[in-house]
């Protein structure tokens, strides 16, 4: 068994299975803590690297393409110090972090692990029911279906749709990128309705825009990554557009980037919106749809909304009744 204990955590390989612990030093980022401990079983690793530094190293797991709902989730977008899969080393442990990836590598070698994309997600990512609270509002998921209810400082178009619940069958990928803290980020659901929609983030009641703390969040990959484990591995859809249109295929994760929004001036933190899903008699439930309706035509002739905007949200509102 090989074994690295340092300050931003633990690696243990004990021959088929790397078990990466996050360290509990106030220097490791909340996210890694929140993730919490990782189990990489061989099949999915296609490398492993120690980068010496003048004053510390890093030790570098890489995963075969597919084999993660994390990286798939993020699309390599996780600021370095949030990424599970890099150990920063002391220069005094370089011998023992260099031995570690030696017993990975011997470890590839005897097995000989293919190097290629998998098939199939060979990690778990993290379990459910899972819920954070961001800054544009608490996205959940319970493993059926993700709700999202609006903070009070969210878009008015969002807070007049109401919550927001997805069916996990209606879900096509989730889009996530991060607040970097100098741009927005976004957390967005594409849904079979919603997959050519161009309503911004702040605007779109399938998107959580992500403006406040980077630190925060970061927290919303537990849901991208949750929700992701669930759908189809990229591996099928790539077979179903192949065998439809060979010309069809999806660009590569880096070419699919969707632009980011302008960056806008810092707003207050957000306060908990206390939505509640529609219960009642049906007039009850027939009147808060009216009202709806109303604030998204007002918000229409007022020019808040294009044209385009209005008949997405309009739509999407009506779905949920």
């Amino acid at each position: 068994m090989a074994e690295i204990i340092q300050r931003d955590g633990t690696w243990v390989f004990d021959g088929s299975t790397v078990r990466i612990t996050p360290g509990l030093h106030r220097s490791v980022p909340l996210f890694r803590q929140t993730y919490g401990e990782i189990a990489v079983p061989l099949e999915a690793v296609a490398g492993v690297v120690y980068e010496p530094e003048r004053k510390r190293g890093r030790l570098r797991l890489r995963l075969r393409e597919g084999a993660d709902p994390l990286l798939q989730a993020t699309g390599g977008r996780l600021p370095d110090a949030a990424d599970p899969y890099r150990l920063a080393v002391d220069i005094d442990r370089s011998g023992v972090a260099e031995y570690v990836a030696e017993e990975i590598r011997h470890a590839l070698l005897i097995e000989q692990i293919p190097k290629e994309p998998a098939a199939a997600y060979l990690l778990p990512g993290p379990p459910v029911p899972v819920s954070v609270r961001s800054s544009d509002g608490t996205v959940s998921f319970d493993g059926a279906g993700v709700r999202i209810d609006w903070s009070d400082t969210s878009d008015r178009v969002k807070r007049a749709t109401g919550p927001r619940i997805i069916a996990l069958p209606d879900l096509v990928q989730v889009e996530w990128l991060p607040n970097s803290g100098y741009e927005d980020g976004f957390l967005r659901f594409v849904t079979h309705d919603s997959v050519f929609s161009k309503l911004p983030p702040e605007k779109d009641p399938f998107a959580l825009d992500l403006w406040g703390s980077a630190r925060r969040d970061l927290l919303t990959v537990l849901v991208a990554t949750a929700v992701t484990a669930r759908l189809p591995h990229p591996s099928t859809r790539v077979g179903e557009h192949a065998r439809a249109d060979p010309s069809a295929l999806p660009p590569a994760p880096e070419d699919s980037v969707p632009s980011r929004p302008p960056p806008r001036t810092p707003r207050r933190s957000p306060v908990p919106h206390a939505s509640r899903p529609l219960q009642g008699p049906p007039q009850d439930i027939h009147d808060i749809l009216l009202r709806r309706l109303r604030e998204l035509g007002e918000l229409h002739r007022d020019g808040v909304l294009t044209d385009e905007e209005f008949a997405t949200t309009k739509a999407a509102v009506l779905r949920d009744f």
